[in-house]
């Protein structure tokens, strides 16, 4: 009797430490699923106030709110000094700052030297979630608008409505310049994946552009492809120049923050990443998975935005990065010389007297060539590491043309 009794108690015993450890594993699994943020109310349409989509969103937001510590903003004079013989005549030879945070924008652009203000209207189209309803406020007169006189209209920093769509929080484009671009490519942009989308909303501003003569229209030189080659050829086809150097006479056209173009066909782009995966990796807050909005160098989280990928271990992976980053900084520095030294023979050319006006013109066009290549790499964040071989190959094109520059002003002047 005594042993059936033990036996019951044994068996109750185990019934009971079976359930509290089932109940114990289920409350331990409920609790640390990782579930995304979902929205908690409805956003109201167009909200252009990325605060009013911290209640629905407040991960996220605090993730957002995070950016505000990146402040610095340095000259890249500084690092690149022969950018203001680069630059000469144009409004980017005043002042060129590397970029902080997106949540600084309105504030830097209305701090930004006079003489980078003369595209009016238009530089605020990639530094407000507004853009979209002063566009379709004023029209193509938007385009013509100064600077001054549209201003006072912008309050809001880049935010939630510059990508996402309020009522389903889905990736959308909101920039026409580039929902045109893809549709002259042939595009439906209704038909564009999810993966594909985590780039493009980036490519609403980190792309190159200009602005239409005339309209002062932004568009996307795309049409021949999106490489520093075709949107060059793109430019010379329309016999397009931006502005004319002071001192070596040449015809300029100006690339800007060509991030997406350089990313293109690249190692990480060829295997399906897209920019959100490196820039704004997934990570967990409490029981919640997060897209990071820290707007920043994956080198700043590289365990979350790099390690999901490589297992090489976070000190190789930073040797790595910083080496490649080192020799494309090298290399654009003697690019940089030798496109300083062909605007230099330019000038000594062009007050020569009895000069061979064929050779200028024909240095004159190299030194267009070798600029735009060199500056192609310069104004592209990463320094070279969102595709390594093209930024390197770019920038041996700018020597080389830079030389032969230099070499056919002398001729130009009757020396060898």
């Amino acid at each position: 009797m005594k042993n059936d009794r033990v036996k019951k108690l044994l068996m109750i015993s185990v019934s009971v430490l079976l359930i509290v450890l089932a109940a114990g594993i289920f409350f331990f699994n409920h609790n640390n699923k990782m579930v995304l943020e979902g929205p908690q109310g409805e956003i109201a349409t167009n909200e252009t106030s990325a605060q009013a989509w911290a209640k629905f969103y407040p991960a996220h937001w605090d993730s957002y709110q995070a950016n505000y510590a990146n402040t610095e903003k340095p000259s890249h004079f500084t690092a690149k000094p022969y950018l203001t013989a680069i630059y000469a005549g144009f409004g980017f030879a005043k002042e060129y700052n590397e970029p902080r945070a997106h949540v600084y924008t309105i504030e830097d652009i209305l701090a930004i030297d006079p003489a980078r203000k003369k595209a009016g209207a238009s530089c605020f189209t990639c530094k407000s979630t507004q853009v979209p309803e002063m566009m379709q406020k004023y029209g193509e007169q938007y385009y013509l608008m100064s600077f001054d006189e549209i201003k006072e209209e912008f309050s809001e920093a880049i935010g939630c409505l510059d990508c996402h769509d309020p009522k389903t929080m889905e990736l959308r484009l909101s920039r026409l310049a580039l929902i045109e671009a893809l549709q002259r490519q042939g595009r439906d942009v209704d038909k564009i994946s999810q993966q594909e989308m985590r780039s493009l909303v980036c490519a609403q501003c980190h792309v190159t552009y200009y602005f239409q003569p005339g309209s002062k229209k932004i568009t996307f030189p795309w049409d021949k492809g999106v490489k520093a080659d075709q949107v060059l050829a793109y430019y010379d086809e329309m016999k397009f120049s931006e502005w004319t150097h002071p001192d070596a006479g040449s015809g300029m056209v100006k690339p800007r923050h060509a991030e997406y173009e350089t990313f293109q066909d690249s190692t990480h782009e060829s295997a399906g990443l897209s920019c959100a995966d490196c820039h704004m990796p997934y990570t967990k807050v409490g029981s919640k998975k997060i897209s990071s909005h820290v707007w920043q160098s994956p080198l700043n989280n590289i365990e979350q935005s790099c390690t999901t990928c490589h297992r090489n271990g976070i000190d190789w992976l930073t040797s790595r990065i910083k080496t490649i980053q080192s020799q494309v900084k090298q290399t654009q520095d003697l690019a940089g010389e030798a496109v300083v030294e062909a605007i230099n023979e330019l000038k000594i050319s062009q007050a020569a007297a009895n000069v061979d006006q064929a050779k200028l013109k024909e240095a004159q066009e190299l030194h267009r060539q070798a600029q735009w290549y060199l500056d192609f790499v310069v104004v592209t964040n990463g320094y070279g590491f969102h595709n390594p071989t093209e930024t390197l190959n770019n920038l041996s094109t700018a020597i080389d043309a830079a030389h032969k520059s230099a070499q056919k002003a002398r001729e130009a002047r009757g020396l060898k």
